[in-house]
């Protein structure tokens, strides 16, 4: 049996450490993937993901999360849920608690973590207000300050505030989703996904996070997978389901993930943009890829002092 091994995507370096002491310790796949996404669901300066995360086109965070267990394939998501910081637990709670469902959106969701007892709290943050205020707000309103009807030129602003938000780029800053992977001592294996979704989006779009073998793949016969960036091209190509299944015929964790985009990536798309995937097998190796060079993910092992940086394959290398 493999040695405990935790590995996440890009930002997840700063929950990733949680996460191995928790495995340090003898505790579970699942305990270790909640303990280091909820560092990352907490940092205030990822706008990506938990709080601060970038809200929709109507200024509102909604968040998506997944988790998955290799040993069951039983799997736990949340979709569209507004005011709860951490859907990473959220979505362990549907898992765990609510067996006869694998997901929950919007207010369903947002009742149900309620119920668990889970806190509630202002997910958007002064920052990622002015950044919404900067890219959006201004085209969807009317006339600030004034209690007149909208005119044709108000309704000509809404119309247009769509096709605004498409051509909208991410931005500077790093982003995407968080993809975390956990195995742990027993040999048990967990797949977490958490994310905001795509900044300015049209209010309860879900992205792949939230969708099993889109988003999210666990099973241990082969291995887990996650995947990060354009997400609909995620679920049109059933992406992390792919990984695992390359996983199974024999193919190692990098060239599986590159085989997965490189289909992805045959799939017509106005919206083109990043899609990257990450792997772990039950032996403990793992690799990703991603549509660039210079892409990275990152690992710890029980000998590790601190998250070790490796590179992704891009799909235009051999493989």
């Amino acid at each position: 049996m493999a040695d405990a091994v935790i590995i996440g995507s890009e930002r997840s370096e700063i929950g990733l450490p949680a996460g191995m002491d928790v495995l340090r310790r003898g505790g579970s796949a699942p305990d270790a993937v909640e303990a280091a996404m909820h560092r990352c669901e907490d940092n205030p300066n990822d706008h990506y993901v938990g709080t601060a995360g970038l809200p929709n086109a109507q200024g509102v965070v909604e968040l998506d999360a997944s988790m998955m267990l290799g040993s069951t394939r039983r799997f736990g998501a949340v979709a569209a849920l507004r005011d709860y910081p951490h859907p990473i637990s959220v979505a362990r709670a549907v898992l765990e608690q609510l067996p006869q469902h694998c997901l929950l959106v919007g207010e369903g969701a947002a009742l149900f973590a309620r119920e668990c007892g889970f806190e509630k709290a202002e997910l958007i943050t002064e920052k990622s207000r002015t950044m919404w205020r900067e890219q959006v707000a201004w085209s969807t309103a009317s006339v600030e300050g004034e209690n007149t009807p909208a005119l044709s030129g108000d309704h000509h602003y809404r119309a247009n505030a769509v096709e605004l938000i498409r051509r909208l780029a991410p931005h500077a800053e790093p982003w995407g989703t968080i993809n975390i992977i956990a195995l742990d001592s027993s040999g048990e294996m967990c797949v977490g996904v958490s994310t905001s979704g795509f900044p300015y989006k049209y209010p309860g779009r879900v992205g792949d996070s939230a969708v099993p073998g889109a988003g999210n793949w666990c099973d241990l016969r082969a291995g887990g997978a996650a995947c990060t960036g354009r997400g609909e091209l995620a679920m049109r190509g059933g992406t992390a389901r792919t990984v695992v299944d390359l996983l199974a015929t024999g193919r190692d964790p990098g060239g599986a993930c590159q085989i997965a985009l490189r289909d992805a990536a045959t799939l017509p798309d106005a919206f083109r943009s990043e899609l990257r995937a990450l792997a772990l097998t039950p032996d403990g190796r793992h690799g990703g890829a991603a549509g660039q060079p210079g892409s990275t993910y990152v690992v710890m092992t029980t000998s590790s002092t601190e998250p070790e940086t490796h590179p992704r394959r891009s799909l235009t290398a051999p493989g």
